[in-house]
């Protein structure tokens, strides 16, 4: 067995490997927010449908979302399984770090946030990107194409265009918030980025972008609807 086979199947090893896919997965949060933005301007989708056709067709992108979707599937199996192994380990703690006020909820509740979110991912796709695969959406001329790209912004305004998806929606995201506060903060620790100088601004940022992001991403369906 090889160094890097001992490494991956040990304690520590599993805990790495489960911080950079959450911090792999927290930076595509960023792109993914900032494309979704483009459904806030009053352009009847275009800049949507622009970014939605350059996502799925430039070939660098698609093999980042192809290696996004292993690791989004490595995290979810590799969470539950060291919420399993902790669970039956008296007195383990999940990631093998202290856990101040601040986070305790989230460290608590870390796996069934996760699979709530892996919920709300699975239903995302099955309602956006199954429907872009099979060719169920019609054509639409945007401008700096000359050709006819798929109208994604379709059902996406359909889905925001249902309250009770919009309140599922925000849910998810209030979720979201929890788990990337905790998971910011443990794959740092995990990695060994711990430092008291610098421990604030670490929580800073952590508590930034586990706020700002899925705050983000919440407003597009609530300004949508009420558009």
């Amino acid at each position: 067995m090889s160094w890097v086979t001992k490494f991956i199947s040990s304690s520590i090893g599993q805990k790495v490997i489960m911080s950079l896919t959450g911090i792999f997965l927290m930076l595509f949060l960023v792109v993914h927010l900032l494309g979704n933005l483009q459904l806030l301007k009053d352009d009847g989708g275009e800049a949507f449908n622009s970014y939605a056709f350059l996502m799925t067709h430039n070939p660098i992108i698609k093999t980042i979302s192809y290696s996004l979707y292993a690791f989004i599937l490595w995290h979810a199996i590799q969470g539950l399984y060291l919420w399993i192994k902790n669970r039956s380990a008296r007195g383990a703690s999940r990631y093998g770090v202290t856990h101040t006020r601040s986070t305790e909820v989230s460290a608590r509740n870390m796996a069934w946030f996760g699979i709530v979110i892996l919920v709300f991912i699975l239903l995302h796709m099955y309602q956006f990107w199954l429907q872009m695969k099979l060719g169920l959406l019609p054509p639409v001329e945007v401008a700096g194409y000359d050709h006819p790209v798929n109208n994604l912004y379709l059902p996406v305004k359909a889905a925001f265009g249902n309250i009770y998806y919009v309140i599922f929606y925000v849910i998810s995201m209030v979720v979201i918030g929890f788990h990337l506060w905790h998971g910011f903060w443990s794959s740092l620790q995990t990695l060994g980025l711990n430092h008291p100088r610098y421990n604030p601004l670490i929580r800073g940022i952590g508590y930034a972008y586990s706020v700002g992001v899925p705050a983000g991403f919440a407003i597009i369906p609530i300004w949508m609807y009420f558009s």
